[in-house]
């Protein structure tokens, strides 16, 4: 029978934190204007960057998530033509053809041609795309075997016409890169890195003597055809191509980059043209190891080109070609910088240079100088050199790139924790990110990153501040009016911030608003009266009547009403002689106002039709200005909890053109969003948010051109509109009491705020992200971090391969030192002397230039104790040489606390690993535990004992007093002993290879290398672990978490997350079996466990999965799993709350797979069941392309549900903000 829970476990799939690693990148113009964009994939989504000619700073303009994985990107133009197109090749084994709609912001789809099969697939093309140079054809390739162009051109009408696929297959042959030849309007002609196999199958050869071949295939245009126009074979392997321009610019033909050399060959007469590539001078690494190159950016200019190539180590050479008679004589090479290693480089005209890394943040340079006039040395293919020699050169720090903007990037995610160790009453996420001297652990906070301008103290506590611009036409900011108790403070706006006297405004009063009225006249409320300032400094004031004082206000450019104590209302409106005239009646209410608010006058009207009042009743009350029903009352909405405050915002949008929100901040520290109809002055559509203790303050602000609210309460919020969706999000700032809009020459679109008695002027970036972060600096490849559980402090683990130790550095440095001294003659000793203290006193930061590569099977390891509050090194234990404290298959089960029952005083720290471990075949001499114990402040370690083990220790926990430890495929339990750990069980039944060790009660979860998980019970009695189930499927295990006692979660490295659940029976068998005979000799179904578990759910994610964990997002809410994977992309498994919410959302899923179908031309449905059918999850990240929809088929779809958009999208809204961010 099977459990009632099991049948209804069902979750939901939200994205957190969205792809960060950028797997290819392409420039061009895909908007039409003449500006540059940058269009970036991350696996499986899709972006447009824009950078800002004058600063820099890159913006997203659009991101889509694709659902599907993107394995080339490219961009083409036709002749003639002034925009890109991107083609975009993937799993969904068709070409796909997108546009750019800058006015709608969304991408296109201009073509779709289906030629194969999906996925990732050898002989599907996909994985290589490139363009003829001169937009008439693209080539499609696959790793091996087919290879597909198509004949780009237009109709009559000017459209993009694509047309049926042209076969250029090679069988049995492996393509490694593929480039469109530049030969100007001739035929377009594409060349290719191949290598036949089919010799080497037939006649048994072996594949180190195989011969790889240049092939140019030809596109005959008047005979429709591709043929294979010539072959040639190589003498060094080449793995990169690089299009020489052509035609009346260059040469033509394509440079090779092989290992050491660079090659320029082409058609005809040309002769090839060898150079070698440079290396570092008195370098540390393996001096046999190759360089190659990884990536490359050509430029043209007007009178000639040239080409940047970065190799393995990060270095970047200017590629210059002497030509003659269209000939090439000689290839010149020359030390440009050095930058992170990357995947893809783009180089815009605007002289921006955009690096997309491989690990680490991506970067954009502006190119100060492109290198010609400077001291370093150029070589040249023609320097005589011998055989196998080469040129050195001497890295150095940035000189012709400076850096304008980086990009985050999380990618790969080594370890996750979802954790408030510095008790800020919201969890941070801490991801150990990035590989070598790159990595760092970054903290994640849910808010957007804040930036101080400015800061000045004032005399006293302020209340209240905000801006006034001279003249509605002005583009900056004139006056800052800030108000005190019994004050108010005028500051003019200009290259510094200066008190003037003669504004106009009453500086003797407290001030209730300061605005602009009409075109260039200023307005000032105070609790006596109102002052009306003329652009000619004529001043009309309106004074309160009696005793009587105004309590509240609201204004916009041409409407003014006042509250007066006793709940009077007052309207006042601009005429067209810019006279300020008060309404003939005026409006009582039943209680004291308590907040009032009006919205901006629409576009081609003279007034603003509601106000929106609250009053001491917890009444919010929608009146009417317009001149046939003045302040006449059209609707009322009762309050939970008296309102503090009221702000109408409009806020146009793709689904109906003007949506006036009325937002109501509550005492009790929550906001009310509610739809205001424009027509009726109804309220419908209220969503409620919990902000924070404090009463909620609105603020209306500009960001990005565009209406955004700021919501002060215990913390200040920022409420905006970006990319279709509504943004609720914290800002990573203090406490903030009073805020306004601010915009002058230094600070375009900027924040003035007050916090205590300080006035600051903030700039808030980068709208739309989720999390801001800090970082920590690490050393080493991050493999494992926990936290000390008195002072937070995080203790890491961090390996890596192919390097050195710093003591092992040394030694080679001192060697290297003596060698340049002892091969020196005796008249330069001296000058080698020199040469070598100074070679020892360099100092090249391995951030930058990288560590020296030294060969296979060197490992170096250290383990740190952080500061969990700023990152400080408190403390560095650096392994012996070749330990390593990392397996390859284990991305978080090497280190563990844990409280030994013979050592209760406290915890221990164990770091397992292996000695000499060999990659490949898999080789270790041995294994080991170190056991170090902990100061009482968490900032030292000291070493106990070191136990050696006959296996590599891949996985570490605790265990009712004990460590559970792995050593290959056998699990043992140890004691804690006086000289070394105690072994106390063993089970030897895992197949392969252990990676992660879970425990809950007696209850032991094993994950293996491949054959996914094992259920253990220890026996104390008999001192046995015994394994009483399984699971069915072989699952590559990459990350485990355990949910609850009968089920734990499983992600593997394909990218899959599965839930497993033992049945209902399992339990009652074990106890039923207290001497664990049974299950010793038992081996039940498919030779396994005698008991099978059952997969609950399973959901295909896109990425390799590293870290899950059980966690609680958002304090008081219900817990969720969150997952993080190898591109920096972290989400949640969030359960449901009801059957009903399941069903809707099933619904929703479905009808958007058929109405909103991905872009790249991929099923969601087979996407989602990559490996597996999804079982059990909804996808989250389809749900909310609702909000993409035009508002027809948004309500087509809502029609179907038997719902209106606007319920559909409070639902998407509410089960985001109910779990996560």
């Amino acid at each position: 029978m099977v459990s009632p829970v099991l049948v209804n476990m069902h979750l939901y799939n939200i994205t957190l934190q969205k792809p960060t690693s950028i797997y290819n990148a392409i420039s061009g113009n895909f908007s039409g204007v003449k500006l540059q964009e940058i269009c970036v994939s991350r696996g499986h989504l899709l972006e447009l960057l824009k950078p800002d000619p004058m600063t820099g700073k890159l913006s997203v303009l659009i991101s889509h998530e694709c659902f599907g994985i993107i394995r080339s990107l490219s961009s083409f133009r036709l002749t003639g033509s002034s925009k890109d197109y991107i083609v975009v090749g993937s799993d969904s084994g068709r070409i796909v053809i997108l546009e750019y709609i800058p006015d709608k912001n969304i991408f296109t789809k201009v073509h779709q041609e289906t030629f194969g099969k999906s996925g990732c697939r050898r002989i599907v093309p996909g994985q290589y795309l490139t363009v003829d140079p001169k937009g008439r054809a693209i080539m499609i390739g696959a790793t091996e075997k087919q290879k597909l162009v198509y004949i780009m051109n237009r109709d009559s009408a000017a459209r993009l016409t694509i047309s049926s696929p042209l076969e250029a297959h090679k069988s049995q042959s492996i393509c490694f890169q593929i480039v469109g030849v530049d030969v100007g309007f001739e035929n377009p002609l594409f060349a290719c890195l191949e290598v036949d196999y089919e010799e080497i199958d037939s006649v048994n050869t072996e594949v180190g003597k195989a011969i790889q071949t240049l092939t140019f295939y030809e596109l005959d245009l008047g005979l429709n055809h591709v043929v294979r126009k010539y072959a040639e074979p190589l003498d060094y392997f080449a793995n990169h191509l690089i299009a020489v321009p052509g035609g009346s610019e260059g040469p033509s033909g394509v440079i090779l980059c092989c290992e050491n050399y660079i090659i320029y060959k082409n058609l005809g007469e040309q002769l090839d043209v060898r150079c070698p590539i440079p290396r570092r001078r008195n370098d540390l690494e393996d001096p046999d190891r190759g360089i190659l190159v990884v990536c490359s950016v050509s430029h043209k200019m007007k009178n000639a080109f040239f080409f940047l190539l970065q190799t393995e180590q990060g270095d970047i050479f200017k590629v210059t070609l002497e030509v003659f008679d269209d000939i090439v004589t000689e290839i010149k090479i020359k030390y440009f910088d050095t930058l992170p290693v990357a995947n893809s480089i783009c180089m815009l005209k605007s002289g921006f240079l955009f690096v997309a890394s491989e690990f680490g943040n991506h970067n954009l340079y502006q190119i100060a100088k492109l290198g010609d006039n400077d001291d370093e040395t150029e070589f040249s293919s023609l320097m005589p050199l011998d055989e196998g020699d080469t040129f050195f050169f001497a890295p150095r720090g940035l000189q012709n790139l400076i850096q304008v903007d980086e990009l985050l990037s999380l990618s790969p995610i080594m370890n996750f924790e979802v954790a408030d160790i510095v008790y800020e009453d919201t969890p941070q996420l801490y991801a150990a990110c990035g590989r070598g001297p790159r990595s760092s652990i970054k903290v994640l906070r849910h808010g957007l990153e804040v930036t101080e301008m400015a800061i000045s103290e004032l005399p006293g506590n302020p209340n209240a501040v905000w801006t006034v611009k001279k003249h509605q036409d002005a583009e900056y900011d004139a006056y800052i009016v800030v108000s005190f108790v019994n004050a108010t403070l005028v500051l003019s706006i200009g290259e510094t911030v200066e008190e003037v006297t003669d504004s106009g405004f009453l500086g003797t009063t407290p001030t209730l608003s300061c605005s602009l009225l009409g075109n260039d006249s200023l307005l000032q409320i105070y609790p006596e009266g109102i002052r009306h300032i003329r652009c000619d400094r004529r001043v009309n004031e309106w004074k309160v009547p009696g005793r009587r004082l105004i309590t509240n206000c609201a204004v916009n450019c041409r409407q003014v009403l006042i509250a007066l104590n006793g709940g009077e209302i007052v309207y006042f409106e601009l005429d067209e002689g810019g006279q300020l005239n008060e309404y003939t009646e005026r409006k009582e209410m039943p209680c004291d106002v308590v907040a009032m608010a009006l919205a901006d006058i629409p576009p081609g009207e003279i007034r603003c039709r509601f106000l929106a009042v609250a009053l001491t009743d917890r009444t919010v009350r929608v009146i009417s200005l317009d001149p046939s029903d003045c302040l006449t009352p059209l609707n009322m909405q009762s309050l939970p909890a008296m309102a503090q405050s009221l702000c109408i915002a409009a806020v146009g949008g793709d689904t109906i053109e003007s949506t006036l929100f009325l937002n109501i901040g509550l005492e009790n520290g929550v906001l009310l969003r509610t739809v205001l109809d424009s027509i009726t002055g109804e309220l419908q559509d209220t969503r409620t948010r919990y902000l924070g203790m404090k009463p909620v303050k609105l603020f209306k602000v500009k960001m990005h051109d565009n209406i955004a609210i700021i919501a002060m309460s215990s913390r200040a919020w920022l409420l905006y509109k970006y990319q279709t969706r509504y943004h609720l999000t914290p800002l990573s700032y203090i406490p903030l009491e009073y805020a306004s809009n601010f915009a002058s020459d230094q600070c375009p679109e900027g924040v003035v705020a007050i916090a205590g008695n300080s006035l600051r002027i903030l700039a808030i970036e980068n709208l739309g992200t989720i999390f801001n972060y800090s970082s920590f600096q690490l050393s080493h490849t991050p493999r494992r971090f926990v936290f000390h559980p008195e002072t937070g402090n995080i203790i890491t683990v961090e390996t890596d391969h192919n390097s050195l130790t710093t003591q092992t550095k040394m030694k080679r440095r001192e060697i290297l030192a003596k060698e340049m001294i002892e091969l020196a003659g005796e008249d330069e000793k001296e000058i080698a002397a020199e040469m070598s203290q100074a070679f020892l006193e360099e100092d090249l930061p391995e951030v930058q230039f990288g560590t020296p590569r030294a060969g296979n099977g060197t490992w170096a390891s250290v383990i740190n104790v952080l500061s969990a509050s700023d990152g400080h090194n408190l403390f560095k234990v650096e392994l012996e040489q070749n330990e390593a404290a990392f397996w390859y298959e284990t991305k978080n089960a090497l280190m563990a606390l844990v409280q030994f029952a013979c050592h209760p005083e406290a915890p221990l720290l164990l770091v397992g690993g292996a000695v000499n471990y060999n990659l490949r075949p898999r080789k270790v001499e041995s294994g080991f535990i170190y056991t170090y114990t902990i100061s009482a402040l968490g900032d030292r370690l000291e070493m106990m004992h070191r136990t050696t083990v006959d296996e590599a220790v891949t996985a570490l926990a605790s265990f009712r007093g004990r460590l559970l430890a792995s050593a290959g495929k056998m699990l043992r339990i140890y004691d804690l002993g006086k000289k070394k750990l105690l072994r106390k069980c063993e089970n030897k039944h895992i197949p392969n290879l252990i990676t992660h060790i879970l425990t809950m009660g007696h209850r032991i979860f094993v994950g293996d290398v491949q054959e996914s998980v094992f259920f253990y019970r220890y026996k104390p009695i008999e001192n046995q672990l015994v394994v009483f189930a399984d699971d069915t499927h072989q699952r590559f295990c990459s990350a485990m978490c355990i949910l609850d006692y009968d089920t734990v979660a499983v992600g593997d490295k394909f990218g899959n997350i599965s839930i497993l659940r033992l049945p209902s029976d399992c339990t009652d068998d074990v106890q039923e079996d207290p001497t664990g005979i049974r299950a010793l000799w038992d081996k039940g179904i498919l030779n396994g466990a005698s008991q099978k578990c059952e997969m609950v759910a399973t959901f295909y994610v896109g990425e390799c999965v590293t870290c899950l964990q059980k966690a609680m997002l958002i304090p008081g809410s219900s817990e969720s799993l969150v997952y993080s994977t190898m591109s920096g992309m972290i989400g949640a498994l969030v359960p449901f709350s009801s059957k009903e919410d399941y069903e809707f959302f099933q619904h929703l899923e479905m009808h958007l797979r058929t109405e909103y179908p991905p872009l790249c031309g991929r099923d969601h449905l087979a996407y989602r069941s990559f490996y597996a059918p999804v079982k059990g999850v909804i996808d989250g990240d389809l749900c909310e392309q609702y909000c993409l929809l035009e508002y027809g088929k948004q309500k087509e779809i809502s029609n179907e549900l038997d719902r209106v958009p606007s319920e559909i999208m409070k639902k998407l809204e509410d089960i985001r903000n109910r779990y996560a961010f």
